[in-house]
């Protein structure tokens, strides 16, 4: 496992050496949908954005491919202390990335994120606010979304973005507990494990003009779509080609001139001859 791996601890949630039932279902036989649409026409952009920009940095931190990105599908979770039904406990970020998992399970699409399959909690979870943010911000005991993932999910990076405000609320697990990180210089909040840095990108993307929630390099760099890779390696070319371009533009006009220096003197050499001059060589 790579070190942003979060295995769940048996004291607070399942863990591999758990004396778990042998009958609790797996990602084939759970629920895939709740029957719930999505919120607004923001939020599928939002999650493409997301994973088109990080994707290069997941593809150099697993060069095996052993990752999955999630947007919408179900995290099933289930707490020994005390039991209940599996399929009560589950909770659907609009966005998360689980590290070192398989893509696929044994050859099939995930339906879903089985805790009690998997061992491996997601390291970043984002939730996308429709209404005013409570859901997202609920405490309840086994039923709010905060308390499901600090207590349950234990995810270690939890995000609020609220495109309305132009802002992102970031939460970091401390000793089991969410503290409210504080953003940087440049108003991003910096993932280490990861390289990178998530914050407010104001621009058009999908042809729609939001406060956008983006990542950068640690660096601040923003990471670019492959769009925008595309277009910015075709600037390149084209300057590369431009360059190319005046280069043997002047190496023309020096041939030109050369030319026209030679032309000359052999004209001078004519009206010398002419004149019973041999010119010199």
């Amino acid at each position: 496992m790579s070190q942003i791996t979060t295995p769940l601890k048996e004291s607070t949630n399942l863990s591999p050496t758990a004396d778990l039932p042998t009958s609790l279902p797996d990602h084939t036989q759970l629920p895939d949908k709740d029957g719930n649409f999505v919120k607004n026409f923001q939020e599928p952009p939002q999650g493409d954005l997301l994973t088109d920009c990080i994707i290069p940095i997941f593809n150099k931190l697993h060069p095996e491919g052993q990752y999955c990105i999630g947007r919408d599908c179900g995290i099933y979770w289930w707490l020994t202390e005390p039991p209940e039904a599996p399929e009560k406990g589950a909770e659907a970020p609009d966005w998360f990335y689980v590290p070192d998992v398989p893509p696929k399970l044994d050859g099939k699409m995930r339906r879903s994120y089985v805790l009690w399959k998997e061992f491996v909690a997601p390291f970043i979870a984002l939730e996308f606010v429709s209404g005013n943010g409570s859901e997202e911000r609920d405490k309840t005991p086994r039923k709010g979304k905060f308390w499901v993932y600090e207590r349950a999910i234990r995810v270690p990076f939890y995000g609020i973005y609220e495109v309305k405000k132009a802002q992102v609320e970031m939460y970091r697990l401390v000793d089991g507990r969410y503290q409210l990180m504080t953003a940087n210089s440049r108003e991003h909040y910096p993932i280490e494990a990861l390289g990178v840095e998530l914050g407010i990108w104001e621009g058009v993307y999908q042809n729609q003009e939001w406060p956008w929630l983006r990542w950068w390099d640690a660096e601040g760099n923003l990471l670019l779509t492959a769009e925008e890779r595309a277009e910015q390696q075709q600037q390149r070319a084209d300057q590369q080609q431009q360059r190319a371009d005046r280069q043997q533009q002047r190496a023309e006009q020096q041939q030109q001139r050369a030319e026209q220096q030679q032309q000359r003197a052999d004209r001078l050499a004519e009206q010398l001859r002419a004149l019973g001059v041999e010119p010199e060589a």
